[in-house]
């Protein structure tokens, strides 16, 4: 009986220093992940110069296994110390650790295959989760709720630029002869698109008075119409950072960003801290 409260009481522990980052040790881990992350990265991109990588080839193969073996710690560990590891497995997050892991061990059966060791890169999703302290976990979450709140207002906003770009290619292609560039319709929408996003390639440019007026026109409105989604999600942005969320993450689910004074998780409707 005692060793099953003390194998509890270490499965907590363990899910709070590696789920949560309330705690200093819970910080701890996640910043000193971080910093893996980071190098484990750098190394990658620096392998794929070949100057560096004949030069500097010893280095980067032990600086890779060392890496390697640390987040194969840390992924079996997250398995110990959640009740569904299956459910971890398959989740995003679960897909992401495997892969960041397994091209180093397949490069040992298949020759060729160190170029796997990109798939790295993919932990740089994580960086947000792994920063799980309140501000970055709250911001990330409600950045991306306030997103998905806003994509209405935002798709029409673009349905409607697309029109005005329509007319106005219509009317260059009707306006400006074909040496200008517009040769067609749809070379005036192009050219009518990077204009309002102020990219101007200049591959194609008005030649007439009247088709350099209206591109003055569209250069213009491209400044106002660059506001208006920025407007529109900050506005969706404060409406949702008024919701108050801590780090804890469900052991049961794995969900995350509860109320700060949740007592049962809010997708299954268990006992966050059921010690």
């Amino acid at each position: 009986m005692s060793m099953s409260i003390k194998k509890s009481f270490w499965r907590h522990r363990l899910h709070e220093i590696i789920y949560e980052a309330d705690t200093k040790t819970g910080k701890a881990f996640d910043i000193t992940l971080l910093f893996l992350i980071i190098v484990s990265v750098i190394l990658v991109a620096l392998e794929s110069v070949e100057s560096f990588r004949l030069n500097y080839s010893d280095f980067l193969n032990i600086s890779e296994w060392i890496i390697t073996i640390v987040f194969s710690i840390e992924y079996i560990l997250r398995l110990m110390c959640v009740k569904k590891p299956f459910k971890f497995i398959i989740s995003l997050y679960g897909i992401i650790d495997l892969l960041s892991i397994i091209p180093k061990y397949i490069s040992i059966l298949f020759f060729g295959t160190q170029y796997l060791g990109a798939l790295r890169a993919l932990r740089l999703l994580r960086v947000f989760r792994i920063l799980k302290m309140t501000r970055y976990i709250g911001e990330s979450n409600t950045l991306m709720k306030a997103l998905i709140a806003s994509r209405a207002k935002v798709g029409v906003f673009i349905f409607s630029v697309l029109v005005i770009c329509i007319i106005f290619g219509t009317l260059m292609y009707m306006i400006e002869p074909d040496e200008s560039g517009f040769t067609s319709i749809p070379e005036g929408i192009y050219w009518s698109i990077v204009t309002l996003t102020t990219v101007g390639y200049g591959d194609i440019a008005p030649i007439t008075p009247f088709g350099q007026f209206l591109a003055a026109v569209i250069m213009i409105m491209g400044y106002g119409i660059i506001a208006v989604p920025t407007g529109i999600v900050t506005a969706e942005l404060s409406e949702k950072s008024k919701i108050s969320s801590n780090t804890q993450a469900c052991p049961h689910c794995m969900t995350s960003d509860h109320p700060d004074n949740a007592i049962y998780c809010y997708h299954c409707g268990e006992l966050l801290n059921d010690e």
